[in-house]
């Protein structure tokens, strides 16, 4: 039987499901995860920079694919493909890529392509943004979105874009060398997460953005989520030439797609960042003007849907930094211990308290609604000092920030009866699991994990 190959380029991960019909629907039949290890440092930037390197991060995909039986790869018919949105890459449409034979087919590597920028730089300050124009879209625009980022280009260093005369999130940039795209082709769900685009018209603002001397050259066409791309130019790791090749797919849709069923639940995901969705009622259009002040973000779905998503920058990266923190304290003193044998132990002192009078707000990276506001602790008393107490207040700082984003009364008037609790955070932790519970009157279930690859896939 025919094959579906979904892929995810993510943060951290390359990942790769190929999915067949079975009596029960489509079933996962292989699955290969990859950590990219692609940060990098950025010259241009400095620290503020948060870039990628895009060769690590097509090595860790065709080592995932490596990793896939070639019988089934042999029998793929189409591939869906999913990945960190806001973020970009540039490149030189005629030199993307460099195909070779390989044992199993062909396989590129990248050629004349910059570095990602992605969803985390912060290069752009809010004073940099407020000098921008005033985007036509219900989506306010933050660091670390691709038009944003070449805005800052433009005006830092504007000889770096002269180097290039294609641009896509890096997803977009696998799709348009698998098709040999001359022109990169974006779905509405990453044109959306890059600021300055009408959802409702499916349209850049190119007029705002001719007009401030952006290089509109820049920006790829737009299509609709669910659609063909283009097909394969070459039998790649052993996959047919000629095989479909859908549209590039938001990794945040891809993974709602994947485990939300009924309209009356919410998705809370608690991995490196943060979110808490909902679907919106058929025929639900976004507000025509912007209120950069709003928590709430309507982000672009399938079929002309739209998810109502608190976003928030602050999720398990708290916890990873609280861990960092005291790792450093103990090496500071003298000692020597594990960071994760640092987190085993705060989440086992954590449960020996079943609250905590201390109250954190531990926004530390900022929101993208009030990037200034960052973290704070108050209400401190001697007897809420220990590891503990702290880590047990952190956990449900995390939760209730997401829950004062999109509130209790909000999510039952939009019918919510359930809570689908995923990610990779909320699963290793008790401590913010018992938190959930606490804070949201609803049932909570856990069990079905966020998954963008078998999500990209099953769009397909």
């Amino acid at each position: 039987p025919a094959c579906v190959l979904g892929i995810d380029l993510g943060t951290t991960s390359v990942k790769a499901a190929l999915l067949v019909r079975g009596k029960q629907g489509q079933v996962v039949a292989e699955s290969c995860s990859r950590e990219t290890q692609a940060h990098t440092s950025s010259l241009e930037a400095g620290p503020q920079g948060m870039e990628q390197n895009v060769q690590k991060i097509i090595k860790a995909l065709n080592e995932c694919l490596t990793a896939l039986p070639q019988q089934q790869l042999q029998r793929v018919s189409h591939i869906g493909i999913s990945g960190q949105m806001h973020g970009i890459v540039f490149w030189k449409k005629d030199k993307g890529c460099k195909w070779t034979e390989c044992d199993t087919g062909s396989t590129f590597e990248p050629e004349e392509v910059s570095h990602l920028i992605t969803w985390q730089d912060g290069r752009c300050s809010p004073t940099f943004l407020s000098s921008l124009p005033l985007p036509q879209s219900h989506i306010s625009l933050a660091t670390g979105f691709g038009c944003a980022t070449v805005y800052w280009y433009l005006k830092k260093s504007p000889d770096f874009l002269k180097s290039y005369d294609a641009a896509g999130t890096i997803h977009d940039y696998v799709v348009a060398m698998l098709c040999d795209l001359k022109k990169p082709l974006m779905s509405v769900q990453n044109a959306a997460s890059w600021g300055y685009f009408n959802c409702r018209s499916k349209s850049w603002n190119t007029d705002i953005l001719k007009k401030s001397g952006f290089p509109v050259h820049l920006l790829p066409e737009v299509g609709d989520p669910g659609s063909i791309a283009g097909k394969t130019i070459c039998a790649w790791h052993g996959i047919p030439k000629g095989t479909k090749v859908g549209i590039a797919l938001g990794d945040f849709q891809c993974s709602v797609y994947f485990c939300l069923t009924e309209r009356t639940d919410a998705v809370l995901n608690i991995s490196t960042s943060a979110q808490l969705t909902v679907s919106m009622p058929p025929g639900f259009q976004p507000p025509e003007t912007l209120d950069p002040s709003s928590a709430v973000t309507y982000f672009p779905y399938f079929d002309g849907d739209y998810l109502a998503v608190a976003a928030s920058l602050n999720g398990g990266n708290v916890l990873a930094t609280f861990v960092d923190m005291v790792a450093r304290w103990t090496e500071e003193l003298g000692l020597q211990v594990e960071k994760s044998a640092i987190y085993t132990k705060i989440i086992e002192a954590a449960l020996a308290h079943n609250n905590s009078k201390l109250s954190i707000h531990p926004t530390i990276f900022g929101e993208r609604h009030v990037p200034g506001q960052l973290a704070s602790v108050t209400n401190i008393a001697v007897s809420d000092l220990t590891l503990g107490h702290v880590t047990r207040a952190l956990c449900h700082g995390i939760v209730e920030n997401l829950c004062s984003m999109l509130p209790v009364q909000h999510l039952m008037e939009m019918g919510v009866r359930r809570i689908l609790g995923s990610g990779s955070a909320l699963a290793r932790n008790e401590v913010l699991r018992q938190e959930v519970a606490r804070i949201f009157p609803f049932p909570v279930v856990y069990g079905k994990d966020v998954d963008a690859a078998v999500g990209a896939a099953m769009v397909m």
